[in-house]
């Protein structure tokens, strides 16, 4: 099943895809939006065009499991992207990933512009890897 992986941004919007094997997320594309009213179709429109099956989208919980206002925020545009694309749309935690996005891009040296630009893709590659190991794992 192709499942594309979202890490909601208040001005990028990082996107991740996995192939029908469910091996391996990848790196998509990077939605520069800031319109909340505009950005769940733009994202959908990106879900259409990489014929996605699934949705995971980047749940923000609180360090202590709790969930605030960005959560709920994740949650109320997941269901906005269910209404659009008519897909499923699962919840995945996202604690911790932009600071291993962050490692990731240190560690291949990674910097200025360039870096901004690539890390709420690598954040929202990560999402979905997780998101994918546990489901492996699950079967």
């Amino acid at each position: 099943m192709i499942i594309m992986s979202v890490d909601l941004g208040k001005a990028r919007t990082g996107l991740a895809l996995c192939d029908k094997t469910e091996f391996l997320a990848s790196p998509y594309k990077v939605i520069f939006e800031k319109s909340p009213n505009k950005l769940p179709e733009k994202v959908a429109e990106a879900a259409k065009e990489a014929k996605a099956e699934l949705i995971v989208v980047g749940l923000p919980k609180n360090m202590d499991g709790s969930e605030g206002e960005s959560a709920q925020n994740a949650r109320a545009f997941a269901q906005k992207l269910t209404e659009l694309t008519g897909l499923e749309t699962v919840m995945q935690d996202e604690r911790g990933t932009t600071i291993t996005a962050h490692g990731f891009l240190n560690d291949t040296n990674t910097r200025g512009k360039k870096r901004k630009n690539v890390v709420d893709e690598v954040a929202a590659t990560i999402i979905l890897q997780n998101y994918l190991d546990k489901r492996k794992n699950l079967r």
